[in-house]
């Protein structure tokens, strides 16, 4: 059995039906609109935000929950899927998950309108239930995810990136919606705030690792999907290239730096960063990081008693490390 089914066995009959939930959540009035959102739920992903609310819900309450947890992972997806179709406006990408993005296919305008009308939905489906507790943390996960991705933009420039500074960055833009998802799914059934508090932790943890594991697949030299380098080649600062250049002598420092920032189309030079990244430490150093932040989130769940919930979620941690794409 893959992981993701593994992950998916205690909540399948909760997965197909939020599937109907969330397609009936879309529906508009407006013909265009329907069209592209019949597009985006055919496309779907691994889906694992909702596994995160629903495992998370039923793991703090011995497997009950009712329409709020369905709810509350309708609206973590519907705000995660606008701030993706956002997204690849502003990365200018055509491609989402081996798929055309909706701006390949409608162009900017419309992709902008569909990303609008999408926050809205996940805005109003919350406010129309008095799920003000469920908004509040969706909400504060959508700020924190504008402000890191501004954060890296700014410091992209610069190239003066610390460790600090990467970690927050990596908070905010991605672990923030993780733990937005774990802290959503104990709130959903009615959980203290130390509980609440206490799975968004865990969520951010897990998704710092995912991110940092997402950093390394730029000096793997197996087949992911995407290539090698890409990172370099968008001046984006990640952990190995970080703890190198605080580890290296000045004259390396500054090669490294000069050719990031004029030379990172240069296929030969980017190999060759990758490679004085790996000689010196870089990727030990980020595996090390990686797996102190999968072993914080552990700590977390050994606080609750064993359950399928919770090994769907010790599964979730082995897979975020461990995954191949």
């Amino acid at each position: 059995m893959k992981p993701i089914q593994k992950i998916k066995q205690p909540i399948l009959k909760e997965m197909e039906l939020f599937e109907e939930k969330f397609k009936e959540s879309m529906v508009s009035q407006a013909p265009l609109l329907n069209r592209i959102t019949y597009y985006i739920v055919r496309r779907k992903g691994k889906q694992m935000r909702p596994m995160f609310v629903f495992l998370v819900a039923k793991m703090v309450s011995d497997g009950k929950f009712d329409e709020r947890t369905y709810r509350g992972a309708a609206i973590v997806e519907l705000i995660h899927t606008a701030t993706l179709v956002h997204d690849d406006i502003v990365d200018d990408s055509n491609q989402r998950r081996g798929f055309f993005s909706i701006n390949a296919l409608w162009k900017n305008k419309i992709a902008v309108l569909v990303g609008d009308y999408l926050l809205s939905k996940g805005l109003l489906l919350s406010i129309d239930n008095d799920d003000f507790d469920l908004l509040k943390l969706i909400s504060i996960a959508v700020r924190e995810m504008s402000e890191g991705e501004l954060l890296q933009i700014e410091k992209a420039r610069k190239l003066d990136i610390t460790e600090e500074v990467y970690f927050e960055i990596i908070r905010k833009k991605t672990a923030t919606l993780i733990a937005a998802c774990c802290g959503i799914g104990a709130a959903s059934v009615g959980s203290n705030e130390e509980t609440i508090q206490k799975m968004r932790q865990f969520g951010e943890y897990i998704g710092i690792a995912f991110q940092i594991k997402d950093d390394l697949f730029d000096y793997t030299d197996d087949k992911i999907g995407k290539p090698t380098g890409i990172d370099i080649k968008e001046k984006k600062m990640t952990l190995p290239l970080i703890y190198t250049l605080n580890n290296c002598s000045k004259k390396e420092k500054n090669w490294i730096i000069n050719s990031v920032k004029k030379y990172n189309k240069d296929k030969k030079r980017v190999k060759e960063i990758i490679a004085f990244v790996k000689a010196n430490g870089g990727i030990e150093y980020t595996h090390q990081k990686m797996h102190e932040y999968k072993n914080k989130a552990i700590q977390i769940l050994n606080e609750f008693p064993d359950s399928t919930y919770k090994s769907g979620l010790l599964t979730m941690i082995d897979y975020v490390v461990d995954r191949k794409i």
